[in-house]
């Protein structure tokens, strides 16, 4: 009975495709593009990893990612963190991109053993969610004054004696105030930072200005005793069902989540945010800027070589590049530019090394204090710094033993290149004649009149003309 019906529409679409092809492919077309279409919308979790420090190339990923998401399939955005802080100026464009997201976003410390220090509690404060894993800790959000320690005993402000040993501090100025006016204005302008963080997300504001006042910290089991944060996650799906059905703000509008069976996809950091990372590097950065100013400067001194120019001018443009991004102090940069700047004028001038030595000093000098301490993981390495003032002295020695060397070396050049070479006469007449000195024709004078051909030797030089004597 069904298989008259089922001959008769397949020979009906048979029919219709000899018939209208082209129809055909382009119904066959819409079809797969729906149900593309259905399969991309399912709706997922996107989790962006953030691992070391916070800088530049991490905060152009994350903003990146989370302008890029959309609303159709994404229905959460986690930052799964294990960072020791970082940057103000980069957790501050990160903590922008998500108080405007419209996919709400969750701050999850992971995995075990990871923690979210000083900027990664800025940014847990400003997510919708707030999570960690079992094993993780979070706070010390002490701002740091990069280039000195701040004006306090340790370095670091003391709690006053009734609040020691407590995880929760108190409201107002807890803690002992800072001794000069630059440091208490860094740390009032960073609890009042994030206790409007606080209060956005409904999160324990107290315990938050006394980890900028006094950089305490806390594990997970104590946070979310203290309502810091709001849930305790083994893994994402762990995390997916247990904030199921909560409430947030989302860009300012109270959202409910529905994440429960979410598919998780992680996006990974790109080509562009891992070559970010390695030139805000301090370490890349300095040893660029360095290939950069010795390949101009060999260039400068032997024009045409091409190679030492163009790579050098890549170089420095990049490591420029990386430094307008990175804090640094000027006052070092200018140091380190003035030892190689000394060291040059000292292949020149040739002072036996007083110069050259000088420009070793301010280079070292300058290299350390190029970047200041501070910000975690974005401090130049001393083994960076001795490896590049050793080859810079090693440069400086070799200039220096060659220039000592010519200084030896008798002259080869001009009258004194000319005293005592030997030749022979080409033509003579009398005391005058023409003799043939290093392949040169030249004209001579000589006390004694001498055959063509006979060896003669150059005594002295008046003018364009050589007195000889006979060899």
């Amino acid at each position: 009975m069904r298989s008259a019906p089922t001959g008769a529409s397949a020979r009906a679409v048979d029919a219709f495709l000899s018939r209208y092809p082209a129809r055909a492919l382009f119904a066959a077309t819409v079809a797969l593009a729906l149900l593309a279409s259905e399969v991309a919308a399912a709706p997922r979790a996107v989790v962006l990893e953030i691992e070391g420090a916070i800088g530049p190339a991490v905060a152009d990923y994350v903003v990146r990612e989370l302008r890029g998401i959309g609303q159709s399939d994404t229905r959460l955005v986690v930052l799964r963190m294990n960072t020791p802080g970082g940057l103000d100026t980069s957790m501050r464009t990160i903590i922008r991109a998500i108080l405007s997201s419209p996919v709400p976003v969750a701050a999850y410390v992971a995995p075990s053993g990871a923690r979210a220090a000083s900027a990664g509690t800025y940014i847990t404060y400003a997510s919708a969610i707030a999570a960690m894993a079992p094993g993780t800790n979070l706070g010390a959000a002490t701002p740091i004054q990069l280039g000195r320690v701040p004006n306090l005993p340790g370095g670091a402000p003391e709690q006053p004696a009734g609040q020691k040993g407590k995880e929760k501090g108190s409201e107002g100025n807890s803690g002992a105030e800072p001794a000069d006016t630059e440091t208490r204005k860094a740390v009032n302008d960073a609890v009042a930072y994030i206790r409007g963080l606080a209060e956005l997300n409904d999160r324990n504001a107290d315990w938050a200005a006394e980890a900028v006042r006094t950089a305490v910290s806390l594990p997970a089991s104590e946070a979310l005793k203290l309502h810091v944060i709001d849930v305790i996650a083994d893994d994402v799906p762990d995390l997916l069902r247990k904030i199921d059905g909560r409430t947030v703000k989302v860009a300012g509008k109270p959202e409910r989540l529905a994440t429960a069976g979410l598919d998780v996809v992680t996006a990974a950091p790109d080509w562009r945010t891992e070559l970010l990372a390695v030139i805000t590097d301090p370490n890349v950065a300095f040893i660029l800027m360095l290939i950069g100013v010795y390949g101009l400067i060999f260039e400068f001194l032997n024009p045409g070589a091409v190679a030492p120019g163009l790579v050098g001018s890549i170089s420095l443009l990049v490591a420029l590049y990386a430094l307008n991004l990175l804090p640094i102090n000027y006052a070092g940069a200018a140091l380190v530019l003035l030892g190689i700047g000394l060291m040059v004028a000292e292949a020149h001038i040739g002072s036996f090394g007083v110069i050259g030595v000088g420009g070793i000093i301010a280079f070292v000098i300058g290299a350390i204090m190029m970047f200041p301490p501070g910000a975690p993981g974005l401090t130049l390495s001393l083994s960076v710094v001795a490896a590049a003032t050793a080859t810079t002295a090693a440069l400086f020695l070799l200039v220096l033993t060659m220039l000592l060397r010519s200084r030896r070396r008798p002259v080869v050049t001009g009258k004194e290149g000319l005293l005592g070479a030997e030749g022979e006469t080409v033509a003579w007449d009398g005391e005058e004649g023409r003799v043939r000195v290093n392949g040169e024709i030249w004209r001579a004078r000589a006390r004694l009149p001498l055959q063509p051909g006979a060896r003669i030797k150059v005594i002295n030089r008046e003018g364009l003309v050589l007195v000889v004597e006979p060899a």
